[in-house]
């Protein structure tokens, strides 16, 4: 295979209508012809659907299937200690791990949005080993950030979303996996096909090394699974549509000049190739980009397209992080500690620390004692995390006469993100820049209520003291950080400010002031968007945006949607 060549034949367009069903039946298949691929991330609540699909893979997947409870100890998963066996026996007592029962079986784990990032990557490194494990990974999230954790997601070739899908039957998928074995062993080896599925990764915007090499794997195990000797066009565009697209991060803009010509005539099969895509055939990394765009709904493509708001400035300071605590939030394994400190002593990790020493320490003691030896060094204490609250800070250019639209849309917005504040955490305040100097005219708050009335009149015009609302936003953000949580700016601006940090009048010095304090919050890391509503984009307004260190978006029509998923994309996790 040469990359880059046109395949005879292609038409991408007709791949619009995507069965998922039948999908997530054919990754099922693929999965237990080829234990490399790692397993399926399945992304449905429970469901009929759902229970008919885990049924069919039950009968699909490699024995022993083993379900792996949630909150699983490590060592019920690894294996390790056996506390109660220990204690009664005098000795100790070494457990099998869940990870060990399976061997190249599979491992299926309920609830993974829930499942701790050290279950994920005890799983994620027991799947490195080669050891022929799969998993089938169940997120039931509601909310985006709700998602099975990164370490382990990755290694799973295949992510199905059962997300609005509706029907009482799964189609019939016929499979040979006895045939199909033999098949894919029998398969050469095609060095130049790793470089095509890695040229439309990047273009994909998917910077994972495992992604390319799992699609490549895909097509051949699903060339093998059609009792083909090797892979073709239908093969690699659905591989690049199984594997790739859900793991997209943008999507190239088709060029229209080429979409328009008509795909040249196909070339007669050569000796050794069969008629009607049999063969491996040539294709070219654009033509794997378009099975990927064709099979995404458009409101996935629309997020793709604005997929580049999602890297905040500022480095590290992202918004809704996870911080460590001694006393709530989602467990986190445990440590050694102190039990005269703030953190709660975890009695069962320290009986289980101590076990093993007690025939040792029983044989030095003077008189063998009746109780338990337990040590300062045997002490362990629980560990949770629990993700920070988040701040948006809206600060608006009420001046000028496009004041009144631009505050209104900004009230749309702030009312939507309140209105799913419970689910995120989040909070939201309001700076309004006009006349001489900015008003805050709604503190950090959660409440939609108190919101709409704070905001029923929202005043406008006069002049436009940019340098006082943004020094106005660093003294906010700067407090929020204090209490632990996260601010993140954003400013509805045309950038042309005209009057100074003192009051007065001139563009120069308001220009000067303005650029000052963008300044002090890039160099206080307070990530950001900065919403150009100006009629056209302003040159003004994109400086102002790279003093700021922020994200710049012209939206000369922003309505309150727009800026709503435009600061969310900033804020997201």
């Amino acid at each position: 295979m040469r990359p880059g060549l046109r395949l005879p034949g292609f038409a991408p367009p007709m791949m619009a209508q995507i069965d998922v069903l039948e999908d997530a039946l054919r990754a099922a298949a693929l999965v237990a012809l080829d234990p490399g691929l790692g397993g399926i991330l399945l992304r449905a609540r429970v469901g009929e659907m759902r229970s008919l699909w885990e049924a069919r893979h039950r009968e699909i997947a490699p024995r022993p299937i083993r379900r792996v409870p949630p909150g699983i100890a490590d060592d019920r998963l690894l294996g390790g200690l056996d506390l109660a066996a220990t204690l009664g026996a005098g000795r100790p007592v070494i457990s099998t791990g869940l990870i060990a029962e399976v061997g190249r079986g599979t491992l299926i784990l309920p609830m993974a949005e829930r499942a701790s990032a050290g279950t994920a990557a005890r799983i994620a490194a027991a799947l490195d080993e080669g050891t022929g494990l799969t998993v089938l990974a169940l997120d039931e999230g509601i909310d985006v950030e709700e998602r099975c954790p990164a370490a382990l997601s990755d290694r799973l070739a295949f992510h199905i979303d059962f997300t609005g899908v509706e029907g009482r039957s799964l189609p019939d998928l016929p499979m040979d996996l006895d045939r199909a074995r033999a098949a894919l062993s029998a398969q050469p080896a095609d060095p130049g096909a790793a470089e095509l599925f890695a040229s439309a990764a990047g273009a994909l915007g998917i910077a994972s090394l495992r992604a390319p090499l799992f699609a490549l794997a895909a097509a051949r195990a699903d060339a093998a699974l059609a009792g083909r000797a090797s892979f073709g066009e239908v093969e690699a565009a659905r591989a690049a549509r199984l594997v790739l697209g859900p793991r997209a991060t943008q999507m190239p803009e088709v060029d229209m000049e080429d979409a328009d010509e008509p795909p040249p005539p196909p070339d007669p099969p050569q000796d050794g190739q069969q008629e009607g895509g049999q063969g491996q055939g040539e294709v070219a990394p654009d033509q794997l980009i378009e099975a990927v765009r064709a099979s995404l709904p458009p409101e996935v493509l629309a997020r793709l397209r604005t997929a580049s708001l999602r890297t905040a400035a500022g480095g590290r300071s992202g918004a809704g992080a996870l911080q460590s605590s001694g006393r709530r939030g989602r467990p986190a394994g445990v440590r050694r500690g102190d039990p005269r400190g703030p953190d709660r002593v975890d009695l069962v990790a320290t009986l289980r620390t101590a076990a093993p020493w007690q025939p040792l320490r029983r044989s030095l003691a003077p008189e063998p004692p009746d109780h338990f030896i337990v040590t300062q060094d045997d002490i362990r204490v629980r560990r949770h995390v629990e993700t920070r609250e988040r701040l948006a800070i809206f600060v608006v250019d009420a001046s000028g006469s496009a004041a009144m639209a631009r505050l209104g849309e900004a009230k749309g917005a702030v009312e939507l993100m309140l209105a799913e504040a419970y689910v995120g955490r989040d909070q939201v305040a309001l700076i309004a820049v006009r006349g001489r100097a900015a008003e805050l005219l709604l503190p950090p708050t959660r409440s939609l209520v108190q919101t709409k009335r704070r905001l029923a009149a929202l005043p406008g015009g006069g002049g436009t003291p940019l340098a006082s609302g943004l020094e106005a936003a660093l003294a906010l953000a700067e407090r929020a950080r204090r209490r632990g949580t996260d601010p993140v700016l954003v400013l509805l601006t045309d950038g042309r400010a005209n009057v100074a940090r003192d009051g007065r009048e001139g563009r120069a010095a308001a220009r000067e002031d303005t650029l000052a304090a963008a300044r002090a919050l890039r160099a206080a890391s307070v990530p950001g968007v900065l919403i150009d509503t100006s009629a056209r984009p302003q040159a003004s307004a994109a400086a102002l945006a790279e003093a700021m260190g922020a994200r710049y978006l012209p939206l000369p029509r922003a309505d309150a949607r727009g800026i709503q998923r435009a600061a969310e994309a900033v804020m997201a996790r």
